[in-house]
């Protein structure tokens, strides 16, 4: 198949950043994967060739080492899941039963104790997990984890339901589920462990709070629908993202659907640096080093999507792009017209026009 969609720079105000020991990390993370033989033997081949490890140093550039193995670890974990039992394995179109082992999974990290899946990798490699939780986090930030990894299952089931009907969510579902099996919130609780505090249950849960973790979700989720659409679209099975959505419900080309997509992620990138610049400036240290994290979060995934072979897929190369710009396509400031997500938009005064996007990243990140 030829290059496809030619994906234009994406627009990323955020710098990029690093861990200094992120080499080391990768080989870390590949031999953890070796240790506890997650996925298939060719699976794993895969897996293990595809950087996780820098993704996750690009996420903390200044976490704790262990930490930040946990989280590497944690995500090719992830891959093991989506890649091995709901994209590819024959639970993806049986969601009642993947829904069973997802819940026995689920017990597990709850209490690793329990001796259930014994002779299962993933079940082997969640309890490596969630002992590492534990030894690094509080027993409230465990318990987080635990809550988003169940709120990830729930929404992989829904995807396997439409894997196995054949058929295409709308917008404004697609947008709600894809906040959760992006598995975006599932990695949040390690973002405080990465630097060791606790975010306070007040700061944590208020609105514009949790908006601004869901738009970095929303953005995250919407550049990898972005950049693995090749990848996806050039698999014989059921393939679901944002693009497919578009195409499908607004009966737009791809490359109508790809600019649109776009258009999408910028209006919500620049309300997100718009949120954080106001909550920093009226937050305590450890919500600004939390709104640091998403923004790093969010760039992280960015420079690792455009460069880890699981997107580019050099065997059959994806137009995406090695550069950013810093000029969004769409800077509007009125919401997006996606009902579960519109409310975003009500939680500040108007932007000053004296003030660009670039220039309130700068005092976010």
């Amino acid at each position: 198949m030829g290059p496809g969609l030619i994906v234009p720079p994406i627009f990323s105000p955020i710098p990029p950043a690093i861990h200094p020991r992120h080499t080391e990390i990768d080989v870390q993370t590949a031999a953890w994967a070796e240790t506890f033989r997650i996925g298939s033997e060719e699976l794993r081949s895969r897996l293990v060739r595809q950087d996780i490890g820098t993704f996750a140093a690009r996420i903390l550039p200044a976490g704790r080492q262990e930490v930040v193995s946990l989280l590497a670890d944690f995500v090719l974990w992830l891959f093991g899941v989506d890649d091995g039992h709901c994209e590819e394995g024959e639970l993806g179109r049986r969601p009642g039963d993947l829904a069973g082992f997802l819940h026995i999974l689920l017990r597990v990290a709850q209490c690793p104790e329990v001796p259930v899946l014994q002779d299962d990798s993933l079940a082997a490699g969640l309890r490596d997990l969630r002992l590492r939780i534990n030894r690094y986090g509080t027993a409230g930030q465990a318990a987080r984890w635990v809550d988003a990894l169940r709120e990830y299952f729930f929404s992989v089931v829904w995807e396997a339901s439409h894997r196995r009907a054949d058929s295409v969510p709308d917008l404004n579902d697609y947008t709600l589920m894809r906040l959760y099996d992006g598995a975006t919130s599932v990695v949040l609780p390690l973002l405080e462990m990465g630097y060791g505090y606790e975010l306070q249950p007040h700061e944590r849960d208020r609105t514009a709070v949790r908006a601004a973790t869901e738009m970095a979700s929303f953005i995250i989720t919407w550049d990898n629908d972005i950049f693995s659409h090749h990848k996806e679209k050039g698999t014989k099975g059921y393939y679901l993202n944002a693009l497919r959505v578009l195409e499908e419900h607004e009966g737009l080309t791809p490359e109508q659907a790809l600019t649109t997509a776009i258009a999408q992620r910028d209006r919500v990138m620049c309300l997100f640096v718009r949120l954080t610049e106001y909550l920093s400036d009226h937050g305590s240290p450890q919500l600004r080093q939390y709104l640091a994290s998403l923004a790093h979060f969010i760039r992280g995934a960015q420079d690792w999507g455009v460069s880890s072979v699981r997107y580019t897929t050099p065997e059959d190369p994806a137009g995406i792009p090695s550069v950013f710009t810093d000029r969004p396509t769409d800077d509007g400031a009125e919401p997006l017209d996606i009902p579960v997500i519109a409310w975003w938009w009500d939680l500040l005064p108007p932007v000053p026009a004296h003030r660009t996007v670039h220039q309130q990243v700068q005092r976010t990140a």
